[in-house]
């Protein structure tokens, strides 16, 4: 079982987010850079098919060589290998496009990808991976199960979910309940020095400008000031919510 699983390198969920002066793109001082939380649910789960079946797992980034740290704790956690494809992700169709183009020179069983990198929440990479590859894909997947050539899904839809069966390769959006938060693996000394054996290869990216451009960033409006109203003004808590914040 050949599993590549897609790695976001995101900024840590408690850093405080700054612009650029001009407002064009992000300010990384300071930002302390982790694997996007929903990679590391599917890097979970390729481990356990691993454990289960063997195989080999890939960790694959499109990013610059700032990301390398990030790669080298998927292989501490216990992936095999590494790729880095040589490129800025602007945009999420560059993105899928370098992702589709490493998939089609290898042969992969099966694609785990986090359903949406917390930075930008798109929810579109994994997809147009799967569009591009004309490949089965199932988004905010909480359940897989192997047999064969064969994988059944449980995913999270509106009100439920749903089950599906599709025939591998097969690209998959993880997400938590794909495996639990205790189950997430911490890198040991052992595997920490592994790694730092463990290839780490850099590919050259697809060619050609990227279609679309980021114009600027803003933060949104602060919070406005608090009314504090004793709990038993009840009037006056109607009064404002009706003439002042014109909630009812």
């Amino acid at each position: 079982m050949d599993i590549l699983v897609c790695i976001s390198h995101v900024p840590d969920t408690t850093a405080k987010i700054n612009f650029s002066a001009d407002g064009s793109s992000l300010d990384p001082s300071g930002v302390q850079f982790v694997i996007n939380p929903y990679d590391e649910f599917g890097l979970t789960k390729a481990l356990h098919i691993k454990e289960a079946q063997g195989g080999a797992i890939t960790v694959l980034n499109v990013g610059g060589p700032e990301t390398e740290p990030t790669l080298r704790k998927a292989l501490a956690i216990g992936a095999d290998k590494a790729v880095r494809i040589d490129a800025t992700p602007t945009d999420a169709i560059t993105v899928a496009q370098n992702i589709k183009n490493h998939i089609s020179a290898n042969a992969y069983d099966l694609i785990i990808c986090g359903q949406e990198s917390i930075d930008y929440n798109g929810q579109q990479v994994p997809a147009m991976v799967a569009a591009m590859l004309r490949y089965p894909f199932v988004n905010a997947c909480v359940g897989l199960e192997l047999d064969g050539t064969s994988a059944s899904t449980k995913a999270e839809i509106d009100g439920g979910h749903a089950s599906h069966k599709n025939t591998l390769p097969m690209i998959i959006g993880g997400k938590k309940g794909l495996v639990e938060e205790k189950d997430l693996r911490i890198p040991n000394m052992r595997g920490i020095m592994s790694a730092r054996s463990k290839p780490l290869g850099v590919e050259e990216p697809t060619s050609g400008a990227a279609p679309t451009v980021s114009a600027a960033f803003e933060k949104p409006a602060g919070k406005a000031a608090i009314k504090m109203v004793e709990p038993d003004q009840i009037d006056e808590l109607v009064r404002l919510l009706n003439e002042e914040a014109k909630a009812i």
